[in-house]
């Protein structure tokens, strides 16, 4: 019986140890590469002129330049002709449980699925993140296409409460849109 309780007391304090969030560490790695090959004739013979980059950057756990503390992820279904607002201020939570209230982002993801048959229209909101530079300004997503941003060094992209945290997609009419999303950022 005293082994039983022990064990019960060791998986309780465990539970209570794994409940807390606080202790959570971040580590990323955005990769991006392009990869094409321009072929054609060029007097005889066949030219070829291969084009190979990638963009790696790795976000150590912090909130200096290139380091990141706060991540969300979401896959989202927004039905067709309405509008969906991430409030980076408000009741967003990350994989863990913990309030996602980024103060800078590092870098957003935002991929509309291949399946799609509506185009996304991006940010807009008065509140919006100036991922863009102003509030007003919008950008369109196609069907399978992404948007992807990285602000590594240390001025990031700042999320203002009230006036500068607000994420918006909005779907054309015509059929709902899957929509994935990933933010990363900074607590300060």
């Amino acid at each position: 019986m005293k082994k039983l309780a022990a064990l019960a007391l060791a998986l309780l304090l465990a539970l209570a140890i794994q409940g807390d969030v606080s202790a959570a560490s971040l580590s990323s790695t955005i990769t991006l590469r392009v990869q094409a090959t321009l072929t054609g004739t060029v007097g005889l013979g066949t030219a070829t002129v291969p084009i190979d980059i990638t963009y790696t950057k790795t976000l150590a756990n912090g909130v200096g330049a290139s380091q990141a503390d706060k991540v969300y992820s979401a896959e989202l279904s927004i039905l067709t002709a309405a509008t969906t607002d991430l409030d980076l201020q408000g009741s967003l939570l990350d994989g863990l449980g913990a309030a996602f209230t980024p103060v800078k982002l590092r870098c957003v993801y935002i991929e509309s699925a291949a399946s799609n048959t509506t185009n996304l229209t991006l940010f807009g909101d008065a509140n919006s993140v100036p991922i863009l530079n102003t509030a007003a300004t919008t950008h369109t997503l196609l069907p399978g296409g992404i948007f992807l941003v990285c602000q590594p060094p240390l001025a990031g992209t700042a999320v203002t409460a009230g006036t500068g945290d607000i994420i918006q997609i909005a779907n054309a009419a015509g059929a709902t849109a899957l929509v994935s999303v990933i933010l990363i950022g900074t607590s300060s």
